[in-house]
Order: C-alpha cells, then sequence, then structure tokens
C-alpha cells in the first residue's frame, strides 16, 4: 500500500469526464471533478475503503452523503483505471445540487437523499486513463484546498498546483 497511499491523480474517463484524486491516507481521501454532470464539486476527508487486489492494483471504494456509491480499481503502473459510480435517481436529475464543497453543505446532501427519490440508480461503469500521478505524501492538506475552475487540471500537470 505504500506505493499507492499519498498518490495525487487525474483520471479521464472514456466518456469524456475529468476527475481528480488524493489518496490521502489508508482510508480517506480528497477529490474534485472537473468535467460531467457533476463537475465543480469537491469534496476533503471522505472516508473509503482501500485494499490491495494484487501487485499493481488498488480498490477504493465509498458511499457519498448523497447515497451516491463508488468503486474505483487503479492501476497505476498501467496508467489506468476502472471505475463504477451508482448515482442515486435524484443526483442524476438534479445534479446542480451537488456541485459544491460538500464538507460546507453536509445537511443539505442529507436532506435532498431524503427528499427525492433514489431508485432506480444511474450506474456509470467506465474505464479512465490515469493522465497525471505523482506521490505527494500521506495527509498532504495543500493538495485539494481550493474549489476546481477552468484549467486547473492543466496547471497541475504543468507543476503550477500540487
Amino acid at each position: 500500500m505504500e506505493k499507492f497511499i499519498g498518490n495525487h491523480m487525474i483520471y479521464t474517463y472514456e466518456n469524456g469526464w475529468e476527475y481528480e484524486i488524493y489518496i490521502k491516507n489508508e482510508n480517506t481521501i480528497d477529490y474534485r471533478i472537473h468535467s460531467g454532470m457533476v463537475a465543480g464539486r469537491w469534496v476533503r476527508d471522505q472516508k473509503v475503503d482501500i485494499v490491495k487486489l494484487t501487485e499493481g492494483v488498488y480498490k477504493v471504494s465509498w458511499t457519498e452523503p448523497t447515497g451516491t456509491d463508488v468503486s474505483l480499481n487503479f492501476m497505476p503502473d498501467e496508467k489506468r483505471m476502472h471505475g463504477i459510480i451508482f448515482f442515486p435517481k435524484w443526483v442524476h436529475e438534479h445534479p446542480e445540487i451537488t456541485v459544491c464543497y460538500q464538507n460546507d453543505h453536509l445537511d443539505l446532501m442529507h436532506e435532498s437523499r431524503e427528499k427525492y427519490e433514489t431508485y432506480p440508480k444511474y450506474v456509470v461503469p467506465e474505464f479512465a486513463d490515469i493522465t497525471f500521478i505523482k506521490n505527494v505524501g500521506e495527509n498532504n492538506e495543500e493538495v485539494v484546498a481550493q474549489a476546481p475552475y477552468e484549467g486547473m487540471t492543466n496547471d497541475i500537470r504543468a507543476g503550477k498546483l500540487i
């Protein structure tokens, strides 16, 4: 796990959605969503389950306060990832509610989960290319410290941001 913990990655799903994730420690991630259905969403200190499936293959899984379930299989050496996201019906129909810094709006996420329909789930299974990977160490609070903005992933790749 020591090769995986501390990795900061940007990946682009085959459907064009671009995401960023920081494997903060053995049970926590931070992430930002740069394009796609919920572009602009960002989250810090999301509790997750991380396991090493085999040499060079890691699974990160969690349930968000929105009720969205996520399971990602990372293969950093191959610069590939496969993810499956199970969006509740309400997130698919009202994604704008989730486009925020989630940590400041947990009550709204819980209220929306109760107010709107959950099923059927909108399932998105996709492969992705990892377009940036750098190990920045554990518990680095500077990695995902601001809202996503247009061109941010290019700034990260260029070394302008951590």
